[in-house]
């Protein structure tokens, strides 16, 4: 089941921040990141996947981040090289000094109009302090 939460779980403030922080990144598929099966190498999705979870969760709270672990990643569909991906994460989880990110990609063919899920995972980061420890994540500004 996944861990995705209806924004009327969330406060308003919560909420309203949650849609603000969303992140959306769009890569073409080239040869250079493929395997040798000529689609994308799974270790280059999921840095892609980290990345955004990172700009999405950072978006979320402005403070300084570190992943601290991925759920698991489903790798539903291969991604061809000549096709786009497309990355978008968004908050799923705001704890005390941690948050959950969902990323999805999706795979999109460059010629047509066909659009399709390919990988999913969940990634949690915790806020940090100048010290590197722990602090809130969410202060409701």
């Amino acid at each position: 089941m996944p861990l995705t939460q209806t924004l009327s779980q969330f406060s308003d403030a919560v909420s309203t921040r949650i849609e603000q922080s969303e992140a959306r990144v769009i890569k073409a598929i080239f040869p250079s990141i493929t395997n040798h099966h000529n689609t994308l190498f799974g270790g280059e999705a999921l840095a892609w996947m980290d990345e955004t979870a990172f700009i999405a969760a950072t978006r979320f709270c402005r403070k300084p981040l570190v992943t601290v672990s991925s759920d698991r990643i489903d790798f539903n569909k291969a991604i061809p090289a000549g096709t786009l991906a497309e990355i978008i994460a968004k908050v799923i989880h705001v704890g005390n000094t941690s948050l959950k990110v969902e990323v999805n990609i999706f795979v999109e063919d460059m010629y047509q109009d066909l659009r399709e899920h390919a990988i999913r995972g969940v990634f949690t980061f915790v806020a940090v302090d100048e010290e590197r420890k722990p602090t809130k994540v969410w202060t409701g500004a």
